[in-house]
Formats: structure tokens, sequence, C-alpha cells
């Protein structure tokens, strides 16, 4: 009796916490059909208001346009498949209720950040993303270095929120209002306005890009503040594919697409964009080539192909880093998944020297992580080619400053990556 209980509370746990995905990730696919059949535009609700006063308003609202609904269905079709995988790869961890309360509270916090309709709701969201997955990354609770791995992803996430909040406080002194409609039709206002900081003088919408991107950054792992991606390999593997390939990661990509409209009235703003995202594209793919931890290689390569999206976005091709960050999120988590029945297979082992002639043990976990190899190196006829031949034909036709050294890194890259 003693022994069925907890039995019974695993159950319901993974009932309960699978059908809440599953039921999200149907209205995903039903809202993205029913907008792109109606050929309505983007629409913007408030639902309660937390705050009203003379200055300001505060308010919780919904922000449905093709971006958002795009991104709401790779984040519940992944966090699905990943809860549905979770279930047999945690049934004898003791913390098994737990890891479905975590991974639930992170799908609803990205959720939260993209169906945001203002500034307020969205930072909101951004710091719960931080918290769960602090929470995840640091699972299990003996081990000390998932706990000094999830310190790390703590800190270095906190340092991009700061340039995050600055920018935020800086859009709210000069329109007034948090709500993204207010901003987008207000941005010629300040298009040709001067800051002065300590001295210096920027541009002031070129001074919100630098300062969101600074965020972004941070929570999409980019030069020089990517370092606590490869150190959160320490959580459990369906961690690793929810948080690193699909959602987490992704939230700075996300948060650049949709201020756009702000990012495209300063060059010099999309030059830092596209720079950053080339150096990480290449560099981190090199690293990848060196390590032996099968996880480290695959998050070193979300690191490089997270520097292709954010290269998209500095040549203003935001269709096409939406579109690479789509197919990665697929093909990335299949490699993670993949990666967890190897380590499963070979009693915890992680080291890609300690493994040989799997394939005759494991062939369908072979021909599974095969296809999607295949699909990240961009082999012709996968899904990965087509967006990251986006991606380098943009940058090439791109007169935004640095083109000409991001060609020939995401070029290169895309040998490092089938190296790796």
């Amino acid at each position: 009796m003693m022994e069925t209980m907890p039995m019974a509370k695993e159950k319901l746990t993974s009932i309960i916490s699978n059908t809440s995905i599953l039921a999200a990730f149907l209205l995903s696919i039903y809202m993205l059909y029913s907008f792109y059949s109606s050929n309505s535009g983007a629409i913007s609700r408030n639902i309660f208001t937390f705050a009203d006063v003379e200055q300001f308003s505060l308010h919780f609202g919904l922000y449905i346009d093709s971006l958002s609904l795009i991104m709401c269905s790779v984040v519940t079709s992944v966090s699905l498949l990943v809860h549905f995988y979770s279930i047999a790869y945690m049934k004898d961890d003791s913390s098994y209720n737990r890891f479905f309360i975590y991974t639930n509270f992170f799908t609803f916090s990205m959720l939260l950040i993209v169906l945001s309709n203002n500034f307020f709701q969205l930072f909101i969201g951004w710091e719960l993303v931080g918290l769960s997955s602090y929470l995840l990354i640091g699972f299990w609770l003996k081990k000390d270095t998932a706990i000094n791995a999830n310190y790390k992803a703590f800190i270095v996430n906190r340092v991009g929120d700061v340039g995050l909040l600055l920018g935020l406080c800086l859009i709210f002194l000069i329109y007034g209002s948090t709500d993204y409609d207010q901003i987008f039709n207000l941005k010629y206002s300040i298009f040709s306005d001067q800051l002065n900081i300590f001295g210096y003088s920027l541009n002031t919408l070129s001074a919100v890009c630098f300062l969101l991107f600074i965020g972004a950054m941070a929570k999409s792992a980019q030069i020089p503040l990517h370092f606590w991606l490869p150190d959160s390999m320490e959580g459990p593997t369906p961690i690793s594919a929810l948080i690193h390939a699909a959602t987490m990661v992704t939230a700075g990509i996300f948060m650049v697409t949709r201020m756009s409209p702000i990012f495209e009235y300063s060059e010099t703003a999309l030059g830092f964009v596209l720079v950053i995202g080339s150096l990480t594209c290449f560099f981190m793919g090199l690293l990848g080539v060196i390590q032996n931890d099968i996880k480290r290689i695959v998050a070193y390569s979300t690191l490089s192909q997270l520097g292709y999206m954010v290269v998209a976005l500095g040549v203003s091709a935001y269709a096409v880093g939406m579109f690479h960050l789509a197919t990665h999120a697929f093909f990335k988590a299949l490699l993670f998944l993949g990666a967890g029945s190897v380590i499963i297979g070979m009693h915890h082992e992680q080291n890609i020297k300690k493994m040989g002639n799997i394939r005759q043990y494991m062939p369908v976990t072979y021909w599974t992580m095969l296809l999607g190899s295949l699909a990240l190196i961009g082999f012709p006829g996968f899904s990965g080619f087509y967006s990251k031949d986006l991606i380098i034909e943009a940058v090439h036709h791109s007169k935004v400053p640095g083109n000409s050294f991001a060609y020939w890194a995401v070029l290169s890259s895309v040998f490092v990556t089938a190296l790796y």
C-alpha cells in the first residue's frame, strides 16, 4: 500500500502536466490556423490592469500576431514532446513530481513572454523564465556541479537583465508607456534625439537598442555572456532539450524580433548585433570540436546555431531568423533527447571516447540522431539546409556594417558544424 501511493501520485502528475501542455499545443495550432485563415492583422487586448495612476497604466494583456503564434506553436510542441519523453526518463527519480512542476512552470513563463503586449509583462515573464531555469539546472540538489552551474546561469542572466531593465526604463521615460503598439507608433519621435551618458552623446534609439540587446545576449548566450550555457548541462537531459534547444535560449531572439520596428532605425545597433552573432556562430563551433562530453558538444552546437539566428537579426532578415529558430528547435531537441537515450544506455557515461559501436545495440537512437545531425549540418533536403542557406544569402546581400566579416564567419561555420 505504501508503494502504491507514490506511484499513483506520479501517474497523476504526469497526466496533469502532459494534458495541460497538450491543451496549450492544440490551442496554439488552432489559433495559428484561425489567424492565417481570417487574414486579420495583429490583435492587442488588455485583460486586466495591475496599476492605473495619473502618470501611467500597467496592464496584463495579449498580443496575437503571426510571430507570437508561431513561437507559441514551437514552444508548446517541443515542450509536449519533452514532457512525454520525461515520463520514462525520470521514472526512477525520487523528485519526479517536482520535475514536472518545474517544467510546467517554465513553459508558462515562456508563453507569458511570447504573448505579452507590453514591456512590463515581458519583464515579468523574462524573470520567471530565469527563475525556472535556475530551478531546473540545479534540479539535482545533492550534485555540487549542478548547484554551481545554476548559480552561474542565474548570475550571468542577472547581468543581462540589468541591461534589459535599463532599456525598459529608458523606453518608459521617453515614451511614457510600456505598450508595444504605442511605442511602435511613436518611434519616429526620438529617431534624431541625442542622449548624454557620462559626457558621451548617443542616439537615443541606438542606446535603447543596445540595452535591450544586452538582455538578449545573456538569455540567448552570445559572446561574452555565453559561458553559463555549457555548464547548465548538469541538469537532467530533458531539461537540456527543453531549455537549451527551443525555448529559454530563444527568448532573446524572439525579443529582438518583436522589437524589430525599433532596431530597424539604428544601423549602429544592427551592426553590433551582426558582429556579436557572427563571432558566436564561428568560435562556439570551434569549441564544440574539442569537447568529449556528448551533451557539451550539443550545447556548443546550440551556441553556434543561436549565433546564426542573431546574424539573421543583424541583417534585418527577421523571418529567416525565426525560420532557423523553428527548424533548430526540433532537430536540436531530437539530438538532446537522443543523447539522453545514449547516456541511459551507457549507464550514465557521457564521455564519447568511451563509446563505440552503439548502433548495434541502439538502432532506433542511431537513426534518429543521424537524421538530427544531417539537419544540423545543413545537408541538402533537410530543414537546416534551407534555413542556413537563407541566412548566408541574406548576409551576402546585406549592406549593414560588418557584413563581409559575418558572411565568411557563417559560411565557415557550416564546415565547422559538419566537423564536430
